[in-house]
C-alpha cells in the first residue's frame, strides 16, 4: 500500500537537479521542490541569477513539509552551468552528489527559441537551437540516468513544448529541438524502467515567461495568443488564460513525485488545450 498522503506529493529529503533555474518555469520548479523539503541544485549558465535565486530561497527555508510535519532540512545551491558542454555536465554532476547527496530528481528546463521562418534559418540558429534544447538534455541524462539506475530510483522530466506536437509558423528548429527532446526522453525511459528510473515529458503551451514576452511586438499579442491567429494557423486557448510558470511547476512536481510511480515514458500538456489533445 502506498504511504502517500493524497494531494500531497511526498519529496523530503531528495535531492534534485534543475537546469535553466534562473528564471521563469525553471526557477518556478526549483521554488516549489524546495518548498517540499527537496535540496536543489539550481543550475544555469548565467551563474549570476541562480546565485540570486538560490539566496532568496535559503533566506525562506521551507517551515514544514506538507503531508509530515518537520521534514529534513532542505538546501538550496547554484551552480553555473553550460549544459552544451557534456564534460562541463559531468563534472557538476559530480560536484553536486558531493555537496548534496545522491541526486533522485532531474529537471530539464533549459531552453532557447530562435524564431524565422524555416528557410532563413541560419547555421548558427540550428545548431544553437539543439546544442541547447536537445544535446544539453542528452548531457544532463547521460550524467544522471546511470547513477539514478545504480540505486535503483530516480525521476527524470524534461520540459518540453507543444510546439513538439503540432506545427509553428516561425519556429521550426525550436519545435523540432523540442520533439528530439522528447522522444529521447520517451527512450530513456524505456532503457532504464526496469532500474527503477522514470523518465516524462512536460509541454507546455503559451506561459507568462521572458521567452514568451520576447514573442510578443505589439499591445495585442498576448490577445492573439488567447483568440487565435488565423495568419500564422493557430487555434488560441480554449481555457482562455495564459499559463503561469507555476502551472507548468506543479505538473513537474507530480511527475517527479511518488504519485506518479507508475507513470513513465509520457507527454503531459499544460497548454490550456491549445493543441486540441
Amino acid at each position: 500500500m502506498s504511504d502517500t498522503v493524497p494531494g500531497r506529493p511526498r519529496l523530503a529529503g531528495r535531492v534534485a537537479l534543475v537546469t535553466g533555474a534562473g528564471q521563469g518555469i525553471g526557477a518556478a520548479v526549483a521554488r516549489s521542490l524546495y518548498a517540499l523539503g527537496v535540496s536543489v541544485a539550481a543550475t544555469d549558465v548565467h551563474g549570476a541569477a541562480v546565485a540570486e535565486l538560490a539566496e532568496r530561497l535559503a533566506a525562506r527555508p521551507p517551515a514544514s513539509v506538507p503531508g509530515g510535519g518537520e521534514g529534513p532540512a532542505a538546501a538550496v545551491r547554484a551552480y553555473p552551468l553550460d549544459v552544451t558542454d557534456g564534460r562541463a555536465v559531468e563534472e557538476t554532476v559530480e560536484r553536486i552528489e558531493r555537496d548534496l547527496g545522491p541526486l533522485g530528481i532531474l529537471v530539464n528546463v533549459a531552453g532557447i527559441l530562435r524564431t524565422a521562418p524555416a528557410a532563413e534559418l541560419t547555421d548558427e540558429d540550428w545548431s544553437r537551437t539543439f546544442a541547447v534544447n536537445t544535446t544539453g538534455v542528452f548531457h544532463t541524462a547521460r550524467a544522471v540516468a546511470p547513477r539514478m539506475a545504480g540505486r535503483g530510483t530516480g525521476s527524470i522530466v524534461t520540459v518540453a513544448s507543444n510546439a513538439a506536437g503540432i506545427p509553428r509558423t516561425g519556429m521550426a528548429a525550436y519545435a523540432a529541438s523540442k520533439a528530439a527532446a522528447v522522444m529521447f526522453t520517451k527512450c530513456l525511459g524505456l532503457e532504464y524502467a526496469r532500474h527503477g528510473v522514470r523518465c516524462n515529458v512536460v509541454a507546455p503551451g503559451s506561459t507568462d515567461t521572458p521567452m514568451q514576452r520576447s514573442l510578443w511586438t505589439d499591445p495585442d499579442a498576448p490577445r492573439r495568443v488567447l483568440d487565435g491567429d488565423l495568419a500564422t494557423y493557430r487555434t488560441g486557448i480554449p481555457l482562455a488564460r495564459i499559463a503561469d510558470p507555476q502551472d507548468i511547476a506543479d505538473a513537474v512536481v507530480f511527475l517527479a513525485s511518488d504519485q506518479a510511480r507508475h507513470i513513465t515514458m509520457q507527454d503531459l500538456y499544460v497548454d490550456g488545450g491549445a493543441t486540441l489533445r
